[in-house]
């Protein structure tokens, strides 16, 4: 059959267009699984499930935290919040709501730590119903930062930080885990509360920039994070000969997470040096300037972090590129115990405590899925 060349030109130009909205509709394929993922996701599951208490809580002398961590790692990894054994956690949880806005046992040391791993439990639900307790955690987290109302202005180290409730002075790791509720809450990063985080989280860099002028900044100066600019200054890796704050491993990807949280990319100079660092340190084998001491918090922060800054591939000092995921879940599964649950032998930060050493994996397995 012959066409006129108006046909013709109309046939082509629909051709065109069928091709053109293909190719703007095709997803790109999907990240491939790690080998080996889960069988240790499976494995970890079956010894949780051992492990947990007829009132629905791991660990519970330590309050909602433990059990919060575990039901949101179940979760993370595919679990329905109406699975019994999560339902029951996230019902444990549940019961240390206050009346302040707090999800944190009665008189607790930890309110900031533990109401925010428990907004991020409640909300991984997806569940309506609570809401009003995401509400009002919100409020209260907001309300325990340092800021104007406890007489610290924009200029002080403790600004914009939180912290534990027995040590005067705010921390990293807690602000992080502030930053990283307030992110699941939906908190915009010009949010006064997630800036004035990132203040602090500028401060506890080794980089001296307009955002860190304390005594610290240029001591060290590799672009790693320690543990608090605050209250004279303090790194659980220790300090140098002149009295630089030492970077470590945990810490400087909960400061990567964080500033990526607060709306920060890799054109910052801030988020540039800790990703420099991240390379030049890069291991699986100890938490980078601190061995074996909180190993399993190092595993799940460097997840986290490399996830949220959509890195797939870290290139490390002798230019040799890893795939950060294979690399995480091939140790993990070298760690893992026989009944399915990792342990530190090193004590320190209670990973001694199976439940929580395995709630960490957990978290650090589901950000290895690259989804």
């Amino acid at each position: 059959m012959t066409f006129s060349p108006a046909t013709r030109t109309r046939r082509f130009a629909l051709a065109l267009f069928a091709c053109t909205l293909a190719a703007s509709t095709m997803v790109a394929p999907a990240m491939a699984t790690p080998d080996g993922l889960g069988d240790c996701v499976d494995r970890a599951i079956g010894f949780l499930r051992s492990s947990q208490a007829e009132d629905g809580s791991f660990s519970s002398h330590a309050g909602p935290a433990i059990t919060a961590l575990v039901a949101t790692g179940l979760m993370e990894n595919g679990r329905s919040p109406s699975d019994p054994m999560v339902s029951k956690a996230v019902d444990y949880v549940v019961r240390f709501a206050n009346e302040d806005g707090s999800i944190s046992s009665p008189q607790s040391t930890h309110r900031n730590y533990e109401t925010c791993v428990a907004v991020q439990c409640l909300k991984a639900t997806g569940d309506t119903k609570h809401k009003p307790l995401l509400d009002a955690a919100e409020k209260f987290l907001k309300g325990l930062q340092w800021d104007e109302e406890e007489g610290h202005g924009p200029t002080s180290t403790s600004y914009g930080g939180a912290g534990y409730g027995n040590h005067r002075r705010p921390d990293l790791s807690n602000t992080s885990f502030l930053i990283e509720a307030l992110h699941e809450l939906g908190t915009e990063a010009d949010d006064p509360a997630m800036q004035k985080a990132l203040a602090f989280v500028s401060r506890a860099q080794n980089l001296e920039t307009e955002h860190n002028t304390t005594p610290f900044a240029d001591k060290v100066n590799d672009g790693g994070f320690y543990y608090t600019p605050a209250a004279g200054g303090s790194s659980q890796a220790g300090e140098t000969a002149s009295g630089g704050l030492r970077s470590y491993g945990s810490m400087t990807y909960a400061g990567l997470k964080s500033m990526i949280f607060a709306g920060l990319d890799q054109d910052d100079p801030r988020v540039a040096a800790a990703l420099k660092w991240i390379g030049a340190s890069y291991t699986l084998a100890e938490n980078p300037g601190m061995g074996t001491s909180g190993l399993y918090y190092y595993y799940h922060t460097f997840a986290k972090a490399l996830d949220a800054a959509g890195e797939s591939v870290v290139v490390d000092a002798d230019g040799e590129e890893h795939d950060w995921r294979q690399d995480l879940v091939t140790k993990l599964a070298e760690l893992q115990k026989e009944d399915g649950s990792w342990i530190n032998a090193n004590e320190r930060w209670l990973e001694a405590d199976p439940n929580l050493s395995t709630s960490y994996c957990l978290l650090a397995l589901a950000h290895c899925r690259g989804e």
